[in-house]
């Protein structure tokens, strides 16, 4: 029979930290990706026995494998649902489903579950360790990470953002301790799948942006992503950061088990009330971290400082205005930090103009929350859309911003999703089908929107679905949009 967790090595690996003995632990590693890396890297180091288990055995795997191998780990490529035997603590890398068979087989087995993030929380240095600001929901995340952190070093803070972002957890806190106060805060994206994980995490402030229907195949219900987006909330110690027109952010807080004093903190587009930062006009302005709140608000910056301006993004900057500002970062440095702030790629980038026809980047949008908030910011739109639905329904979409499109383009595997979605609801509407899925279907899909564009309109890709059916990621499909959009302006 295989050993499993005894009473006394379920205490001890409850009280686990940097500093604690992880000799004779047997820890396994789920995903050998940038974050199980690090994390198995670290755990090596700090005298654990390691076993790195994944389900892919591509070149990428085989690569960290063979160096993770080589500094004492046991490394099972292709086979990612076993969990071996005499297992103490399965840490999980992010983008493993919450209902994975090795993470159900550590459950049935009393084999405890950390994520990424709680190995990175309990690794940080005793002394010195920097707070965390934390981002999480289904839109938005990277954007307001990645502001926030050009806010933070615009106050002359020592800071990086990671995460869910790219950058693991786990690395950033090892270097932390060398030398100790390294960095004066850490800003935190946070994917859904990291949080039913998470059990001591303690951060600064926290942020859900918004809830919308996504990653339902994952966690199997909507209820169940949701349970999981508000457990972001949990031991929070300054502010707790809702969006007011999202009620499920606004209960997520009211519900949470926060630090005693911790304050509940609204982020609107409109006219902000006390205890909320908002818009007056073109300002963004903060009612919350100002000493005469009943009376007064204090200006942070203009819309023009938020680039691209669209509503959705404004949002995002008063989100991470509103996590800055509770770190204690100064009004100029919200502004400034704005100011300086490049967003990353993807997301409502404007790509080219041809024959008075714009052409908008936005294939970050992989939901259809996403996906309708791009739509909603443009007057006239031929939408490209489709690739991996993930169990959503398009019709709250379409009933929302039928009115905006001019024609519709569909790719991918779950077109007929959409297809079908539309006929429902705007039967009328011009709609092509590209069947390809080659190299080339995105040169035949601009083709297509640019035959039903007229000079005024944008044609937009925010498709609302997963890309893993015919790209690499997101990236490589905007990437490939654009290369098409470059070519037709050529040929123009």
């Amino acid at each position: 029979m295989d050993q499993r967790v005894s009473a006394p090595d379920a205490g001890r690996i409850a009280g686990l930290h940097r500093d604690a003995d992880w000799s004779g632990l047997h820890v396994v590693v789920a995903g050998v990706g940038i974050a199980g890396f690090a994390a198995a890297d670290a755990l090596l180091a700090l005298g654990a026995s390691v076993t790195v288990v994944d389900a892919a055995d591509g070149a990428r795997q085989q690569e960290r494998g063979r160096v993770l191998g080589m500094l004492g780990a046991t490394v099972r490529l292709g086979d990612g649902d076993t969990l071996p035997g005499a297992a103490d603590l399965l840490v999980v890398s992010p983008g493993l489903p919450p209902r994975a068979p090795v993470i159900v087989a550590a459950q049935a087995a009393g084999v405890p579950v950390w994520g990424e993030l709680e190995l990175a929380w309990r690794l940080r240095p005793a002394t010195g360790a920097a707070p965390w600001l934390v981002v999480t929901g289904t839109n938005g995340k990277t954007t307001t990470t990645l502001m926030l952190e050009s806010m933070l070093r615009a106050a002359g803070l020592r800071t990086v953002a990671a995460g869910n972002i790219g950058v693991s957890m786990v690395e950033v806190v090892m270097a932390e301790a060398t030398p100790p106060g390294a960095l004066d805060a850490i800003a935190v994206e946070v994917g859904a799948p990291q949080l039913p994980f998470l059990h001591t995490m303690s951060p600064q402030a926290s942020v859900c942006l918004n809830i919308a229907e996504d990653h339902v195949d994952l966690f199997g219900s909507m209820e169940a992503y949701v349970a999981a987006k508000a457990r972001i909330y949990e031991r929070t110690q300054v502010a707790a950061v809702y969006n007011v027109a999202d009620e499920a952010t606004l209960r997520m807080v009211e519900q949470a088990d926060v630090v005693e004093g911790c304050r509940a903190i609204g982020f609107t587009l409109g006219v902000p009330d006390i205890s909320m930062l908002g818009v007056v006009e073109d300002v963004l302005v903060d009612r919350a971290f100002v000493a005469n709140r009943r009376e007064a608000a204090q200006e942070l910056a203009t819309l023009a400082d938020v680039r691209p301006s669209a509503p959705h993004n404004v949002a995002n900057a008063l989100a991470a205005a509103a996590l800055a500002r509770a770190h204690g970062v100064p009004a100029a440095a919200v502004r400034d930090g704005l100011r300086a702030f490049t967003p990353a790629g993807h997301r409502i980038a404007d790509v080219g103009t041809v024959a008075g026809v714009r052409y908008v980047d936005d294939s970050k949008a992989t939901n259809c929350h996403a996906a309708q908030t791009s739509l909603l910011a443009y007057e006239r739109v031929v939408w490209i859309a489709g690739g991996m639905a993930k169990g959503q329904s398009f019709d709250d979409l379409i009933l929302a911003a039928r009115e905006r499109m001019a024609g519709v383009v569909l790719l991918g595997v779950d077109r007929a999703v959409i297809a079908d979605a539309l006929a429902r609801h705007a039967p009328d509407l011009p709609i092509v089908e590209v069947s390809r899925t080659d190299t080339g279907a995105m040169a035949e899909v601009v083709a297509a929107a640019a035959a039903m564009a007229r000079p005024g309109d944008t044609v937009l890709l925010a498709p609302g679905c997963a890309s893993w059916d015919m790209f690499t990621d997101y990236a490589q499909r905007g990437e490939q949009f654009a290369q098409a959009v470059a070519a037709l302006q050529e040929g123009a």
